[in-house]
């Protein structure tokens, strides 16, 4: 059997990806800061599929948290064959409303984290000659909004290039953009989302599945709904300063309230 460490991986597409990959057969180590609810993940994983469920604490907006899962991800003995970098958050307000600490320690989890933890699993990957990573990022990498779509921007092009360079060592490595997804991720950053027509909202575990297949086939870049295609395909081909006006009325409209 193989193991996936799952990062953020009590609620929202984290908890999705544990859930497949518990009925798929993996073991799991579960990643997130409230040992409570890790345990009754772990408990409630083991039970339903008869998996193994490790439970690892950790922040990773913290070196100490960082550390923790590198050295877990860096076991020789006990391996991770499918790591998913997925913990994140976002901050309600424009740039320059929101302070300067909490910027960073968005950068931390966002870009900090997902380049230690892809390295130390990647390099353990690439002795045994086999492996997979997936970096949870988000359609908003694509267009000019904010330090969150700047973050992400980076982890797309971060996961894109290392799976270049990694090309014929059996690692892969895939950056997963989703759009607007069912989670507690709004709410806790304290915004709105009444407002969000109901088609831009997306299934979790249905995301989860087409990722997975993307996964599978090689892509380093997967936007896992038709509908998210068809609106990265029109940015593609819409000026960058046009694009900078559309995507600030639309946070207006669609952003946090």
């Amino acid at each position: 059997m193989t193991t996936a460490l799952i990062t953020g991986s009590t609620a929202g597409i984290g908890a999705a990806f544990a859930r497949r990959l518990a009925g798929d057969g993996h073991n799991l180590v579960l990643v997130a800061r409230d040992t409570k609810r890790l345990r009754e993940q772990a408990t409630e994983l083991h039970d339903r599929h008869g998996i193994e469920a490790e439970v690892l604490t950790a922040d990773l907006a913290t070196d100490a948290g960082i550390e923790s899962v590198e050295k877990r991800l860096s076991n020789r003995r006990d391996t991770v064959d499918l790591l998913i970098n997925n913990a994140g958050f976002g901050n309600k307000g424009r740039y320059l409303e929101v302070s300067l600490a909490d910027e960073l320690t968005m950068l931390k989890v966002h870009c900090e984290a997902v380049l230690r933890l892809t390295s130390a699993a990647t390099e353990a990957m690439r002795e045994r000659g086999r492996g997979g990573v997936v970096n949870v990022a988000s359609v908003a990498a694509f267009v000019p909004r904010g330090t969150y779509g700047a973050s992400k921007a980076w982890v797309v092009q971060f996961t894109q290039g290392a799976a270049k360079d990694l090309a014929g060592s059996g690692v892969r490595l895939m950056a997963l953009c989703p759009g607007f997804v069912r989670t507690e991720f709004h709410e806790r950053a304290g915004m709105g989302t009444s407002n969000i027509p109901n088609w831009m909202w997306l299934d979790a575990d249905k995301l989860v599945a087409a990722a997975l297949v993307d996964l599978s086939r090689g892509r380093t870049l997967s936007v896992p709904d038709p509908r998210y295609k068809a609106l990265m395909g029109v940015v593609k081909v819409t000026p960058r300063a046009l694009l900078g006006g559309v995507t600030s009325r639309t946070g207006r409209k669609y952003g946090p309230q």
